[in-house]
């Protein structure tokens, strides 16, 4: 079943092990209780046997912070914003969660869609809760504040300065997520990178990367990404520190990237930070270094400080020469390589499945094929494949990611021919609204036969024919999947990088224009799945060009009324301007480009229509004046939109609809999303200025109209001549 990505705020919530945060919270709060998570008890389970080997069981508390402090402090949630230097490892070995974490906290609007606004005053009862992503959706963790406490000691993340508890008690919360304290020690960063961002993951081998280290991290950086990395495993397979002052098999962040004055050229170097808060980097340009003695770059004060906080910078040669491997974590791939931030764009579409192991050809399981189309070549690595797994379906024993995927070029009229049995060409042409993501948001797209599928041949949908189940539109209709010959007459795509971990399959592919299949087995368990497949756009600035410009409109309705010199201008015997004037009218005063850009005379009587408010055709100076103020509106809108790529694209409708002032309080669906992008959008997926203002004006008044006939506010009752007067004139 394909899925479109929704803004956070529209994606349906899951409640983990079906406990709400507010019923909850209100709950404690009416009783005068602090809340105790029996889901997840103060209890030795929750922490796992093997963290506590060796340690004296006796003395072990579970203590919420405003006991521990004992008087002499408040807690608090967030003291004085957010930092990495918030955050003090424990005795968990976590710091690949705390390295992404750490990451994190360089974008806080998006870590704070995570932390939520929480206090220990305002409506405190002992419960907090956290947002973590799994499988294509956010999944709400609820935790208590008790927290383990040995001998006196946290256990765990140590608080700053012992009044800041936010790290504390999210690295609770994602405990619970994976079980226990015990299930964080040891594992994969990308995994900690997906679960914080819903984002795809980006594995750049530092022995083989591009020397050009500095741009690519400044590129990433620009681009909102999160970065982090990893130094190899020692002889003992254990994190330990080593005499350069680096922890083997430790994970860290990647702060920033610079190239600094030295010697009469250039250094480059990176800035990393140890989850430890200590040990740091005593090599070439480490603190206290003769490098940073030497140096007379001015910008020396702003970007040095020798301080044991656990951050420190080292060039890119000693960086490259010491980890292994570099994570860039985005919710769209990034192009790195550039020196700039591309002007690119992405489409992303989402299938979520359940597998079982059996029923396969040649390693290839036939319940669970997708195919996809390349439209045209663009430059470096144009398709990314990425299969995200719920944690419950990994063994702790095995560790291994439970499935495997091919991609396999194929020839669309064979493809045709073995698995549409019985499909009529009728049906192939009205399967255009497939749902898609791309780096702006949701939207569909009108796709020809033949060529932009990504059609899934899974088990989801092709149900049962005969007993009538399954609602998948054209997709129901799909007989056959691909046969065991399909697979034998095709070579596997060469595939690029690869990023794999027990909860993540990340690939990377170039590849030539043409139709593509991918297709999935299980390994040994059953396993439900969120398969991404993400696809490099040709060039907007190319191929997305609006070609045309709006002239300065006025920023708000000035008082002296310079709008009622252009009424009157248009106006027919000053008195009312019908649609050829309003055409007129806003093609001369406020556009300027090629004629398909422009108002239409069409649009212009639906505009009419719309603000005619005595139904005669014609606009008055006082109903002018308010179409000019929606307008103003829309230009905003418009201009604000399309800022960052110079398009507006139907993905960004949703956008524009909560932006819109005149339309506060108004919501629509995405089945109606889907159906606006069709009817206001061209074939590459534009949406024009007098397309915007047409859709806006038409979707408030269409709103106000239901509000206004509606007795319940759930449905109308019209009469025949009522509903025809409505729907045939405006």
């Amino acid at each position: 079943m394909a899925h479109a990505l929704e803004p956070l705020s529209q994606m349906p919530v899951i409640k983990f092990k079906g406990q709400d945060f507010k019923t909850l919270r209100d709950r404690c709060l009416h009783r005068g209780l602090l809340f105790e998570d029996e889901t997840f008890p103060a209890e030795i389970s929750s922490i796992g046997p093997l963290l506590l080997q060796g340690k004296h069981l006796s003395s072990l508390q579970w203590e919420r912070p405003k006991d521990l402090l004992m008087g002499k402090a408040e807690p608090h949630f967030i003291l004085e914003g957010v930092s990495r230097f918030d955050i003090q490892q424990g005795d968990a070995g976590d710091c690949w969660f705390l390295a992404a974490l750490g990451s994190l906290t360089q974008n806080p609007q998006h870590l704070q869609k995570i932390l939520m606004n929480q206090s220990f005053s305002h409506q405190y009862a002992g419960i907090f809760c956290f947002w973590f992503w799994q499988c294509g959706q956010w999944v709400e963790v609820v935790v208590d504040d008790r927290l383990p406490v040995l001998n006196g000691k946290y256990l765990f993340v140590h608080p700053l300065n012992n009044q800041e508890f936010w790290p504390c008690l999210l690295e609770k919360a994602y405990a619970k997520f994976h079980g226990s304290y015990q299930h964080l020690h040891y594992g994969y960063l990308p995994d900690a990178l997906v679960d914080l961002t819903g984002g795809v993951v980006t594995s750049i081998d530092l022995h083989s990367s591009p020397s050009d280290l500095v741009t690519m991290v400044k590129t990433a950086a620009k681009a909102g990404s999160l970065m982090t990395c990893a130094t190899p495993a020692g002889p003992t397979g254990e994190a330990r520190r080593m005499e350069s002052g680096l922890v083997s098999q430790h994970a860290y962040t990647v702060t920033g990237a610079e190239q600094i004055q030295y010697r009469r050229s250039w250094e480059d170097v990176l800035r990393l930070w140890n989850p430890w808060g200590r040990d740091e980097w005593r090599g070439r340009w480490s603190d206290g270094s003769p490098e940073w003695q030497e140096t007379q770059d001015p910008r020396k004060s702003q970007l040095y400080e020798n301080k044991d906080d656990g951050e420190f910078w080292m060039s890119c040669r000693d960086f490259q020469d010491n980890f292994s491997c570099l994570y860039i974590c985005n919710q769209f791939p990034v192009s790195l390589d550039l020196g700039h931030m591309p002007h690119e764009r992405w489409s992303q579409m989402m299938f979520k499945n359940h597998m079982t192991p059996g029923n396969t050809t040649e390693g290839l399981q036939r319940d669970t094929q997708y195919l996809f189309s390349v439209p045209e070549s663009v430059e470096g690595n144009n398709v990314i494949v990425s299969f995200n797994i719920r944690p419950q379906n990994v063994k702790a024993e095995d560790g291994k990611f439970p499935l495997n995927f091919q991609v396999y070029k194929v020839d669309p009229q064979v493809w045709l021919t073995t698995a549409l049995t019985g499909l009529l060409t009728p049906l192939l042409l009205s399967v255009g609204q497939v749902l898609r993501t791309d780096t702006h948001g949701p939207r569909a797209l009108t796709m020809p036969p033949h060529s932009h599928f990504l059609l899934p041949l899974s088990k989801s949908v092709l149900q049962d024919q005969e007993s009538g189940q399954g609602n998948e539109g054209p997709f129901q209709h799909f007989r056959e999947r691909l046969p065991s010959t399909f697979f034998s007459r095709f070579r596997s795509a060469d595939q690029g990088i690869v990023t794999k971990t027990k909860y993540n399959l990340t690939k990377c592919f170039t590849l030539s224009p043409g139709t593509y299949v991918v297709a999935a087995s299980a390994r040994t368990e059953a396993v439900e799945f969120l398969l991404r497949i993400f696809l490099k756009m040709p060039d907007p600035d190319r191929n997305l060009g609006s070609g045309f410009n709006l002239r300065a409109l006025q920023a708000s309705l000035p008082e002296n009324g310079s709008q009622q010199s252009i009424f009157y201008k248009y106006a027919q015997q000053g008195l009312s301007i019908d649609a050829t004037q309003l055409q007129r009218l806003l093609n001369q005063e406020f556009l300027k480009g090629p004629p398909e850009d422009t108002f239409s005379l069409d649009a212009c009587r639906g505009i009419v229509a719309l603000m005619d408010l005595k139904v005669n055709g014609q606009l008055d100076e006082e109903e002018f004046s308010r179409l000019w103020s929606r307008l103003v509106c829309c230009q905003s809108v418009f201009q604000n939109t399309q800022r960052n790529t110079g398009v507006f694209l139907s993905s960004d409708l949703w956008r524009a609809i909560k932006d819109t002032d005149f339309l506060a309080g108004v919501s629509v669906s995405s089945e109606l999303l889907d159906l606006v992008a069709l009817r206001y959008s061209d074939s590459a997926g534009r949406v024009s200025f007098p397309s915007l203002v047409c859709f806006l004006m038409r979707l408030e008044a269409m709103a106000k109209t239901f509000h206004n006939l509606s007795k319940d506010g759930k449905g109308l009752y019209l009469t025949e001549v009522e509903w025809m007067n409505l729907v045939m004139y405006n």
